[in-house]
């Protein structure tokens, strides 16, 4: 019996040994939590909650302090908000809705996380951005402005004279959200401002009339910095390739959205918010690039931005036939890329609703083919 009580003891011993092993371990991951920083194989795991400190309302600021500093192939997960800083929640009106757009003038709706600092980023090189996970939090939206007030926001504002808004629960364990009963709409969540730091020869007004080629830019307006170019094939799994225009590369995201259909046309898609974006930033000193170019597994995707939808396509077109004519799997000259082009990409309307109109051309990967 004796021998019996002290193995218990022992037991006992090791167990509360251990439970305090185990909570010493747990606190040490969430101090580093706090800290913003976990090591992971291969680099750092960096975590950057959204706050009113680290998030942005409607402006890429190049004077904005960098929320986090990380080395190129490591790893972030991003918090984002709701539009406005958080003040679009369900139940919010149409009429607040018009207020918080009215409330920032020149600025875009969107609230984005950032910036990040890169190491080592440099003017002239590429910042390889890996979307490798995205979770969305509960619910989302979709909102029309008021056309009687807002005549050219929204491909048929004019005949929507009245503002709108829908709230949305998202079920993220089926995927999906219910439009109405008998409706469900599958989410695709994808960042629709993806940005480095903003082209000062961006020829986007700067805030408040500003001619500080470094003055802040509106997150209205896609441009060769990524911005908020509404490409929904950005999903999770996708890679995008933009050209650095400052030091550290200045990484924001938000904008999140969980839906949204090519052309984006009555001005919103299904907006939400994301618990985390877990992206993988890597400098790319190898590549040189005008314009940002995306790949998800099926296909390479071209873009091309301007105030005009028809200069918005040239600019697309131009860069897949620049593309073709650059893989080196089978070379192609420029006649050859442009009969391609017009063969087997796929062009569509990103979005029609920012200023700066949007189109990307889709390449299919499965044209390549091994040869003997």
């Amino acid at each position: 019996m004796r021998s019996h009580a002290r193995s218990l003891i022992v037991l006992t011993v090791l167990a509360l040994v251990l439970a305090a092993g185990l909570y010493a371990v747990a606190q040490q991951v969430e101090e580093a939590k706090r800290q913003r920083t976990v090591a992971a194989p291969g680099g750092t795991y960096h975590v950057l909650p959204a706050t009113l400190e680290t998030t942005q309302w409607g402006w890429l600021d190049p004077k904005e302090p960098p929320k986090l500093a990380v080395n190129s192939g490591d790893t972030v997960a991003v918090e984002t908000m709701m539009h406005s800083h958080n003040q679009i929640q369900p139940g919010t009106t149409i009429e607040e809705i018009v207020k918080l757009r009215l409330a920032n003038p020149g600025g875009g709706p969107h609230s984005v996380t950032g910036p990040i600092w890169v190491n080592g980023a440099e003017p002239g090189d590429v910042m390889e951005i890996r979307i490798l996970r995205i979770t969305p939090k509960a619910f989302g939206f979709n909102f029309n402005l008021p056309g009687a007030q807002f005549p050219t926001i929204g491909a048929l504002a004019p005949e929507f004279p009245n503002g709108f808004v829908k709230y949305f629960y998202l079920d993220w364990d089926k995927r999906q959200a219910e439009f109405k009963p008998g409706l469900v709409i599958d989410l695709q969540p994808f960042p629709g401002t993806l940005a480095v730091g903003i082209d000062p020869n961006d020829p986007s007004p700067r805030k408040g009339g500003a001619q500080d080629p470094m003055a802040p830019v509106s997150t209205l307006r896609p441009w060769k910095n990524g911005s908020n170019m509404d490409v929904n094939e950005l999903q999770e799994g996708s890679t995008i390739f933009v050209p650095v225009f400052l030091k550290g590369g200045l990484v924001w995201v938000g904008d999140s959205h969980c839906r949204q259909g090519n052309g984006e046309v009555n001005l919103t898609g299904l907006e939400c918010a994301w618990r985390e974006i877990v992206m993988q930033l890597v400098v790319r000193k190898d590549l040189k690039l005008e314009w940002p170019r995306l790949e998800t597994k099926t296909h390479w995707i071209m873009m091309g931005f301007d105030e005009d939808l028809n200069k918005a396509m040239v600019n697309a077109v131009r860069e897949t036939v620049s593309f073709l004519t650059s893989q080196t799997q089978v070379p192609l000259d420029r006649y050859e890329a442009y009969s391609l082009t017009s063969m087997v990409a796929d062009c569509r309307v990103s979005q029609v609703v920012d200023v700066r109109k949007g189109v990307h051309c889709m390449v299919p990967k499965s044209i390549f083919v091994k040869t003997s």
